[in-house]
């Protein structure tokens, strides 16, 4: 079978075109999960539940913590994020990043835990993923917890030695993207 030039040019033209869909829609999908409003909404919503979970647990262990025989404040918002994600709200879980997890169940289990916690043990305060489960888009975030408070010792005494504002753990989300 004879190739005529016309051909030839169409096959070029289609393989060029194969080519840019290839390398280019993988970034433009980036962008768009990027600059998807309902992607924003969710992050959005971590960085209000961050604030509201890590300002109430500072003010507990303030007021309500005096000693070691005292509901320690992580034991009192484990109950709370069982509660959230028993509702269908939200999941947020304790990750540990020292390596000694006060509780075995705080330690990171999946890729996007190690990563995270690999990443804010790194200095990043904040990092965040887009998944699919069940065929619904969540948002998957991490948080740097630092020790912030002298009473954290109390609980956690392998903190001592901590430098103030060095992540020891992360708040992890799964937030329904809507």
């Amino acid at each position: 079978m004879k190739v005529t030039h016309r051909q030839q040019l169409l096959l070029a033209v289609v393989l060029a075109i194969g080519a840019v869909a290839i390398f280019i829609a993988p970034d433009a999908r980036a962008r768009e999960k990027q600059d998807d409003p309902a992607v924003e909404r969710a992050r959005k919503q971590v960085r209000m539940l961050d604030d509201l979970y890590k300002t109430a647990i500072v003010l507990i262990t303030t007021n309500y913590v005096e000693e070691d025989t005292d509901l320690a404040a992580g034991d009192a918002f484990q109950a709370l994020f069982k509660v959230m994600k028993d509702k269908g709200w939200h999941e947020v879980r304790l990750l540990d990043a020292t390596g000694e997890p006060y509780d075995e169940d705080n330690a990171p289990r999946d890729e996007f835990e190690k990563q995270a916690v690999k990443k804010i043990k790194g200095g990043e305060s904040y990092v965040d993923e887009v998944v699919t489960k069940d065929g619904k888009p969540y948002l998957r975030a991490a948080t740097a917890v630092p020790v912030v408070l002298e009473k954290c010792v109390m609980c956690h005494s392998h903190y001592a030695d901590v430098p103030e504002g060095q992540a020891i753990g992360a708040l992890g989300y799964i937030v329904p993207i809507e």
